[in-house]
């Protein structure tokens, strides 16, 4: 896998050390482990770059993969406005790599890669489904875009068993980038200040439990084990409830009990007025289905972090 500590990664690590499977990881930077990071000592961990394409050989022909997750990428569409060049190395390049790795090595059965709603860019409908042109125009969307594309021309040329992933935005436990709007909205809350909201508030996105995201790229996997005919599909997984920022904030206020108001900024630029999926594919062609509905993981993530609040202040 790659990606692992990151926050998705960190919970589908966790889901695959749970149900026994060998692990080995693709860690570039030490960083300080995250409170979801338990399973550092129950998977093989090799350090560096996902462009380091000798590296990732190695990786996949010792520790003989056979089923890759790849996951790694500069995720902050803030950074990626600032420094283009780091992200589209990481999401770009690091795809293409990790994909010629694959494609040399006779081992791998399946692959998953995670593109983003992000790679859809403005769309003349909503919500988005599988069938559309990819139309990203910014920088994070782009690499995510171009991540996309190279997986599908690595199925059409080479017939690599690749599956390409495409979510909104992830929330839940362990995620402890206050930027974000979930964390950083529930921890203003708690500690009785306003959220500062980027943007105006309006912004229309598409929220994915993350327990609900590490769950769906397992079922994929499994999906494609079992029919190899999958290979080379792209997949929205979505709870198919469309939910402006001002609505999840109102969401967060009601399940904590508090009626402070958010802090509107109004200086997020380059951002698209709405964005959210349909999984009508994934419903027919896999069997999937979120096992949490927005609400209750919203309420599920309150009750984790009033915890962890809780044990960091103490």
């Amino acid at each position: 896998m790659t990606g692992a500590t990151g926050f998705l990664g960190s919970h589908l690590t966790g889901k695959l050390v749970e149900l026994g499977a060998e692990v080995a990881v693709l860690v570039r930077d030490e960083v300080p482990r995250t409170p979801i990071v338990q399973w550092a000592d129950d998977v093989a961990i090799v350090r560096g770059a996902v462009e380091d394409q000798a590296l990732v050989e190695r990786l996949l022909g010792e520790y003989q993969i056979r089923t890759v997750f790849h996951l790694a990428a500069q995720t902050q569409v803030e950074v990626s406005n600032r420094n283009p060049m780091s992200t589209w190395t990481a999401n770009v390049l690091g795809t293409a790599t990790v994909l010629e790795a694959a494609r040399r090595s006779p081992a791998i059965e399946q692959i998953v890669t995670a593109s983003s709603d992000k790679a859809y860019g403005t769309q003349p409908e909503l919500p988005y489904d599988e069938s559309m042109p990819l139309l990203a125009r910014n920088p994070y969307d782009v690499s995510k875009a171009g991540a996309d594309l190279i997986a599908a021309s690595y199925w059409n040329t080479w017939a690599l068993p690749v599956c390409i992933t495409r979510c909104g935005n992830f929330f839940g436990p362990g995620d402890t980038n206050w930027q974000r709007l979930v964390p950083g909205t529930i921890r203003s809350l708690l500690e009785r200040r306003s959220p500062v909201i980027r943007s105006d508030g309006t912004l229309v996105r598409d929220y994915l439990y993350v327990v609900d995201g590490a769950l769906s790229y397992i079922d994929l996997a499994e999906a494609m084990a079992d029919n190899p005919g999958l290979a080379g599909e792209a997949f929205n997984f979505s709870t198919e409830t469309p939910t402006s920022v001002l609505e999840l904030v109102a969401l967060l206020q009601e399940i904590i009990g508090s009626n402070i108001e958010p802090d509107i900024r109004g200086t997020a630029r380059h951002e698209i007025p709405a964005q959210h999926l349909s999984a009508t594919k994934a419903r027919k062609l896999l069997g999937w289905a979120p096992r949490w509905q927005l609400e209750d993981a919203l309420a599920e993530t309150v009750n984790w972090y009033r915890s962890y609040l809780a044990g960091t202040a103490g």
